[in-house]
């Protein structure tokens, strides 16, 4: 059985011509334009291009944000409290907005993240009690969910909660509101604002610890009947690839509630391994983190291992690479572009799968009725013969008049 039956979709097509009649023994080409799949990078890089001030900046921005919309389809935002509201009432909406919308005009599904977190948390919000901290976090959530609707339908709601109230680097606003209410009560809260602010919204929790513990907290969480619509996992591989038998459990374990799975934060080095003895990425603090040529050889094999794994798996809607470019967080060079925007092997290997080997593309001719059927992944299509052209979505089998226009 074909592993990926579950990506594809079949068309019985009947082409009319422009006046109506059937395009009979016609060649047709069918074009694959769009993935319904996700494939998705961190496009923080759109929000600095909106606000660059220099035009050589601005140039360098625009020719790298060319080579992610070459790749990718699906962009995650930046919405850390502390970065996009650093003093209170003062936010980065002009910006970030236009950034959200530059990409949606370029057929790119925006993500915000996130809108929950104890770090990168406003520290304005310590000068308040927890009952107001909570009242502000609820109400920071009803503002940015309602003002981006309709550009920015998903969101990472609350993001890494398995630690959250046990967090000790440092104090914050919002490790003192969950170690007081607890765990689920927030997230139900955190959740309930979201969901009524944009109700077809898609809402996702976020976390890096793929332990039981996560289980454990899903199974609450559905239990109180919060409205999760994804669970997102991240998958730093700053140590080292996860491999096989690893991924495969990560998926096994997490299938079992039935919910769409999103890698949403996908990383893949191509330079020396981080240490293992390393328990918080965080404290790795290097002055510079060289990509490699044995590194980088490796990356593009592992990325294009794990990226077939989960897109062969039938829950998972959505794979982020977060970095695009080297020396972004820790300064590791996780990127499928280099520093100078130059693109490395991994870039490639992506585009060949995504753009290549996960994409259709066919000549066909017409039957003497004007039938037409192929199979394909499914997305966007662009339907050509010499009497005219067609789009057509294909997200399940369907058989349908498309008449050529």
């Amino acid at each position: 059985m074909d592993q990926l039956n579950h990506r594809r979709a079949e068309a019985c097509l009947k082409l009319l011509n422009p006046d109506g009649t059937p395009a009979a023994n016609r060649a047709v080409r069918v074009d694959q334009v769009s993935h319904r799949f996700l494939f998705g990078c961190g496009a923080f890089d759109a929000v600095a291009m909106m606000k660059a001030q220099n035009e050589e900046r601005k140039r360098f921005l625009k020719e790298r944000l060319d080579k992610w919309l070459a790749l990718f389809n699906y962009g995650t935002l930046p919405f850390y409290w502390g970065r996009y509201e650093p003093v209170e009432g003062q936010t980065a909406f002009t910006e970030t907005m236009a950034a959200a919308k530059w990409l949606q005009e370029r057929g790119v599904r925006v993500k915000g993240h996130p809108l929950c977190w104890h770090t990168a948390c406003a520290p304005w919000l310590m000068q308040y009690d927890n009952d107001e901290i909570l009242r502000r976090q609820l109400r920071r959530i009803r503002r940015d969910v309602t003002a981006y609707k309709g550009v920015v339908d998903m969101w990472d709601v609350i993001n890494e909660v398995v630690i959250m109230p046990v967090f000790d680097k440092y104090d914050n606003a919002i490790t003192r509101i969950c170690k007081e209410k607890g765990r689920i009560s927030l997230v139900k809260d955190v959740f309930a604002a979201a969901k009524e602010s944009n109700p077809d919204a898609v809402l996702l929790i976020n976390d890096f610890n793929t332990s039981v513990s996560y289980e454990i907290l899903l199974e609450g969480l559905l239990e109180a009947g919060v409205p999760i619509s994804a669970i997102g996992i991240q998958s730093h591989q700053h140590q080292g690839y996860w491999g096989l038998e690893k991924l495969n459990d990560v998926l096994e374990r997490f299938s079992r509630f039935g919910l769409p799975i999103h890698f949403t934060e996908n990383t893949l080095i191509s330079g020396e391994i981080m240490p293992a003895h390393i328990v918080d990425l965080n404290d790795w603090q290097v002055d510079s983190w060289p990509t490699t040529p044995e590194g980088e050889e490796r990356q593009a094999r592992e990325i294009a291992e794990m990226y077939s794994v989960l897109f062969s798996h039938p829950l998972v809607e959505a794979i982020t690479s977060w970095d695009f470019n080297d020396g972004c967080w820790l300064k590791a060079p996780s990127g499928l572009v280099r520093e100078d925007n130059s693109e490395k092997p991994a870039y490639y290997a992506l585009r060949d799968l995504i753009h290549g080997t996960w994409e259709t593309h066919e000549s066909l001719v017409t039957d003497g009725e004007g039938c037409l059927v192929f199979s394909g992944f499914k997305g966007g299509y662009s339907l050509t013969s010499d009497t005219g052209s067609a789009a057509l979505k294909l997200d399940a089998d369907m058989s349908t008049e498309v008449r050529l226009g």
